[in-house]
């Protein structure tokens, strides 16, 4: 039952919409569907839309400014609902909704059972004409592996010729090239029958739905058979496509291959994208795998986009009954009697696999968007990171930094920018502690804040709208300290990391800020951490080793500061000097220190 109620103003027509399970669809004034959703209970459903009590996302808010008439569909259940919302959404592509990447764009292989004597091959048009359909397969050369190996099987004619018995007799076809080589019986000559023909086709279809040991176990007879009634090339053909079999079949196989009639599927989630895989095991084996990306609408959870992916994935490939395996449970009752969550074991390796694919298919679409649209995929970026860390602009420009020291001596600190997402390493900076004496990393921390944004200050130079420093509340709370002298607090958002447990911690909050381990904001605070520690550790090491050079030299009595500063002028190494002459010392720092000198180091 569909109504549309068009003389009813909206609220009259909401009061009007029955509360039984079914379909709606939201068109605006030009009367262009722009959002398509499924609901248990109609009318309460649309009418959660209008409550001003409710506090919606700012993308529904201007979804439902816009919405100028309505539409429902009444179904039986739960399962017809979503059924009819996923061919609604492809039908009519609403702006609001989740956009699944179309299957048509994927392989099929097609058994042409609407014909004598079938064909099989791969089409990426699905036509209702009785033909059975495998896949879609997301990788064509799975298609076009399965294609070969039932080539090599089986004699199956690839023309179009139309071979029914009147046009076999009446027509004077001619045998191809394929009948010539062995590769097909010619049923256009009549030289297999269509019984005989057919049964090789059901075979195909076997292996096409992952069945594959029965085959063997026929192959292994017939060769046999073979050999013993000294047919022996006979027998070698059976071996060879025995073997042919076995190691397709041993390269499918991946666990206990008790395991079968197992559909897995599993989601990953960027800002505004899902990204899914789906597996069917059968006997232990992969009969199919499949990517697919959604772009994520409206007022979507994980487990409804879980509950459309399935579904979507069983109106095109068929729903095998059997068991499925997810990472967390869909929003569909009639499936959670035979879904379920993996704790151990093969099947939760088998789960692992799928979210290694989909994650997999999330790195190369964000490698996609970086290289084809770098702009927007910064602008996303920065989002994300102002969304997670609670800013009111985005942060085009971030700073980070670290400090080094050995018990208090030759202690350092480094500071590297970050433009736009990415290295500025024009922009890097390197500190000597100057004010602070031994080991004191809040003080030396505060000291180099205050020093950096002063300058910038006096210099009228770019402020960034983002500090990270490396380490805890301690040196969080001192650089804060620093910033609120120079009156920065408001202007800059100062965040802490933490070695630990990578834990961020933000000033005045006494719970640290724990994100995803996979999220694009923690990635880059960690990457600006680990970059200020290498800058930093590099003037350290610089800095430690001409302090160990300084430190040789002031053990000698009588050489000052001044006297090992003329023989670096001179000599440029601790190494040449030990090399010199008496004679050459005494040159530049006179006798008696010359003479010291070569002592000191005749005795090392």
């Amino acid at each position: 039952m569909e109504s549309k109620n068009g003389n009813l103003s909206l609220r009259e027509r909401i009061r009007l919409i029955p509360s039984q399970p079914g379909v709606y669809r939201f068109l605006n004034k030009e009367g262009v569907v722009i959002y398509i959703g499924k609901a248990k209970n109609l009318r309460s459903r649309i009418s959660q839309y209008f409550q001003s009590g409710e506090s919606p996302s700012p993308r529904t808010r201007v979804m439902v400014s816009k919405i100028a008439g309505l539409e429902h569909t009444v179904v039986e259940n739960e399962e017809d609902a979503l059924l009819l919302e996923n061919n609604l959404i492809k039908e009519y592509m609403p702006r609001y909704n989740v956009m699944l990447k179309d299957g048509k764009s994927y392989p099929w292989i097609c058994v042409k059972k609407s014909e004598p004597f079938p064909r099989v091959f791969i089409t990426r048009r699905k036509i209702k004409d009785g033909s059975l359909y495998f896949g879609p397969y997301s990788m064509v050369n799975q298609a076009h592996n399965l294609i070969e190996l039932i080539s090599n099987l089986y004699y199956l004619r690839d023309c179009k010729l139309d071979l029914s018995p009147d046009k076999i007799k009446s027509s004077n076809y001619r045998p191809c090239l394929k009948y010539h080589i062995g590769k097909c019986k010619a049923p256009c000559i009549g030289k297999i029958s269509e019984e005989e023909y057919n049964s090789q086709i059901e075979k195909i279809i076997s292996i096409l739905k992952g069945d594959t040991s029965s085959l063997i176990k026929d192959f292994r007879e017939e060769m046999n058979r073979a050999s013993v009634k000294l047919k022996f090339e006979e027998a070698q053909s059976y071996k060879e496509k025995l073997d042919l079999l076995e190691n397709y079949n041993s390269k499918s196989v991946i666990v206990n291959q008790n395991i079968t009639n197992v559909d897995i599927f599993s989601l990953v989630f960027d800002s505004n994208m899902a990204f899914g895989n789906y597996i069917r095991i059968v006997k232990g084996s992969i009969v199919q795998s499949l990517n697919r990306e959604m772009k994520l609408g409206i007022e979507e959870s994980r487990e409804n986009l879980l509950s459309l992916f399935i579904t979507d994935t069983y109106s095109n490939s068929g729903d095998n009954k059997g068991e499925i395996i997810v990472p967390f449970m869909p929003d569909l009752s009639y499936l959670k009697n035979r879904t379920y969550i993996p704790k151990r074991g093969d099947k939760l390796t088998l789960l692992n696999l799928s979210l290694k694919n989909a994650l997999t298919l999330k790195r190369e679409w964000l490698k996609q968007e970086e290289v084809l649209r770098p702009e927007e995929h910064i602008s996303k970026k920065l989002e994300m990171v102002s969304k997670d860390l609670g800013m009111d602009r985005l942060p085009f420009h971030i700073e980070c930094f670290d400090n080094s020291n050995i018990q208090g001596k030759y202690a350092v600190a480094a500071c590297v920018v970050f433009k736009n997402g990415k290295p500025s390493k024009q922009d890097y900076r390197h500190f000597n502690i100057k004010r602070v004496v031994g080991a004191n990393d809040f003080a030396s921390m505060k000291e180099v804040i205050s020093r950096r944004y002063h300058r910038i200050i006096s210099e009228k130079g770019e402020i960034p709208q983002l500090v990270v420093v490396d380490g805890g509340r301690g040196q969080l709370n001192f650089a804060y300290e620093a910033l609120k002298e120079l009156g920065l607090e408001s202007q800059i958002k100062l965040i802490g990391i933490a070695k630990r447990l990578e834990e961020l911690i933000i000033p005045g909050d006494p719970v640290p800020l724990f994100l995803d381990k996979n999220s694009a904001t923690l990635k880059l605070i960690m990457q600006m951490r680990d970059e200020a520690h290498r800058f930093g550790i590099t003037h350290h090491r610089s800095k430690r080793s001409k302090g160990q050079i300084e430190s040789e030299l002031r053990t000698i009595p009588g050489i000052g500061s001044k006297s090992e500063e003329k023989l670096l002028k001179v000599f440029k190494s601790v190494a040449a000097i030990k090399k010199a002459s008496q004679d050459e010392l005494t040159k530049v720092v006179g006798p008696k220190c010359g003479a010291a000198i070569k002592s000191h180091f005749g005795k090392v």
